[in-house]
């Protein structure tokens, strides 16, 4: 993904009325290209996205605005001159984010990970009865999709995790809008005062909250590292504890499924925006293959 910065420049003169602003590359995703803004003490987060995705981004900014609104720092679009949240440079949706306070997470030590957990339960519960336009449903995971046949095992694997949850009976979970990525990196905690947000809201996703809680113990090394995640996030009741039990171990197989499936389109596409090269995309998909077997 390749934007000019004279042209982002100039849409945010145009745009935001942001003009001697300093730009500065961050690409810090594999689904975006962003950049950090900054004038005097002021800062802010440009994001651009593939144009395939306009509609899906436009979904999760809305979230994000909502979300913002309760108190949890999430990234909220900053609206345009003329009130928009998303415009065009150079056929990319573009929005400029709320900057947010404070520290990444890195996922280890018990304090890390009661406080993502914490807040994980916190966003579920503000965006309870939520709903806003551009929602999808889950799930997107197709087994019989053609890039999935890049390595022999990945369909088999696929499939077997997509037929336990379909065993499982996701409509007989509790569902919400999800995050659906909630890594550490997107939790950001803020020494001063105390809060924690969670940034990077690309979709208005509708799915089981325990989709969520499962995408973040895959990050911290899984149900026998994350005793300290589950425990603040059921500290918060917004889940029971006999679906996480039941259903936590099934959703989370289907969690590194759905890595398997997105790092094979990945490869079979040649896909590597925020990465270095192709070696990203194989690490990923082999840390599905470990996490699914």
């Amino acid at each position: 993904m390749v934007i000019d910065e004279s042209g982002l420049r100039a849409c945010l003169a145009q745009q935001w009325g942001l003009r001697d602003v300093q730009v500065d590359v961050h690409n810090g995703g594999m689904g975006s290209a962003t950049w950090y803004v900054a004038r005097g003490s002021d800062r802010w987060v440009a994001k651009a996205v593939d144009p395939a995705l306009g509609a899906q981004f436009a979904g999760g900014l809305s979230v994000a605005t909502i979300l913002d609104a309760t108190g949890i720092p999430a990234g909220a679009p900053v609206p345009t001159l003329d009130g928009r949240s998303v415009v065009t440079v150079d056929r990319h949706p573009t929005a400029l984010l709320t900057w947010v306070e404070g520290r990444a997470l890195a996922g280890t030590g018990n304090r890390d990970q009661r406080v993502m957990g914490e807040t994980l339960a916190l966003v579920h519960q503000a965006l309870r009865g939520v709903s806003v336009g551009r929602i999808q449903r889950f799930h997107w995971v197709r087994p019989e999709a053609g890039h999935l046949s890049i390595r022999p095992w990945i369909r088999p694997a696929v499939t077997a995790a997509v037929r336990a949850l379909e065993a499982l009976g996701a409509a007989s979970l509790t569902w919400g809008l999800l995050h659906c990525d909630p890594a550490p990196e997107h939790f950001r905690l803020d020494a001063s005062s105390g809060r924690c947000g969670l940034i990077d809201w690309s979709v208005a996703l509708e799915g089981p909250l325990l989709y969520d809680l499962a995408s973040a113990l895959m990050y911290v090394g899984g149900l026998s590292c994350a005793d300290q995640l589950v425990a603040a996030y059921l500290g918060h009741a917004t889940l029971t504890a006999a679906e996480v039990e039941a259903a936590l171990p099934v959703m989370l197989r289907f969690r590194w499924a759905v890595q398997a499936d997105y790092f094979a389109r990945r490869i079979a596409e040649h896909d590597l925006t925020g990465i270095t090269g192709p070696a990203d995309n194989e690490k990923g998909l082999e840390d599905a293959r470990h996490g699914l077997s």
